[in-house]
């Protein structure tokens, strides 16, 4: 059995040390071979346009995609993200391998202001997030509900670096929340 894990920052563990990233603590609960393919910086154009590299040349049983928040803090239209997603899962599909989406953490504009980029308007940024977040739960697959659990949580803020991205906290609840997916049992 084998998972790859697409992304962004939030799938690489940016501002972690790589032994804290939720996909790394995977590594040590799932009898499979994990794989993180999360790139800084990386948009739903950029996971698409390695895609075929990073996933399908590897041929995994499963794939957890996680991306959108660089478009979104981009202002990259929506239509463009969903499309993306959409291309990843049929990609994914049409190889055999199962695609389970990722919906990444909300973005604490309060910190992101201090500690990332005081200029963006964070609450837009959250408004855009949200409905992509609630698109995203309406398609036919499987979902790791990141958004909600850390939403959910009242030490919010306690389990982000910068607002943006998750601190050592942040992983260990990430990976608490994969390790419930019973993985072995999923269908296609």
């Amino acid at each position: 059995m084998k998972l790859v894990c697409i992304g962004d920052s939030l799938t690489y563990g940016y501002g972690v040390s790589s032994k804290f990233s939720w996909v790394e603590l995977l590594k040590t609960h799932f009898n499979m071979d994990v794989i993180n393919k999360g790139i800084n910086g990386d948009t739903t154009s950029g996971i698409l346009s390695r895609s075929y590299r990073d996933v399908i040349c590897e041929k995994p049983n499963y794939v957890i995609i996680m991306a959108g928040t660089n478009d979104i803090l981009m202002d990259y239209p929506l239509m463009l993200i969903k499309d993306n997603i959409e291309l990843l899962i049929k990609e994914a599909k049409e190889n055999n391998i199962i695609p389970i989406i990722a919906l990444q953490p909300p973005i604490i504009g309060e910190l992101a202001k201090i500690y990332w980029d005081s200029e963006i308007n964070y609450e837009r940024i959250n408004l855009n997030l949200s409905a992509y977040i609630t698109w995203l739960k309406s398609l036919k697959v499987t979902f790791i509900n990141f958004y909600d659990e850390f939403l959910n949580k009242n030490n919010i803020k306690s389990l982000y670096s910068d607002g943006i991205h998750p601190n050592a906290e942040g992983h260990k609840l990430m990976f608490d929340i994969v390790a419930k997916l019973e993985i072995y049992n999923l269908e296609h």
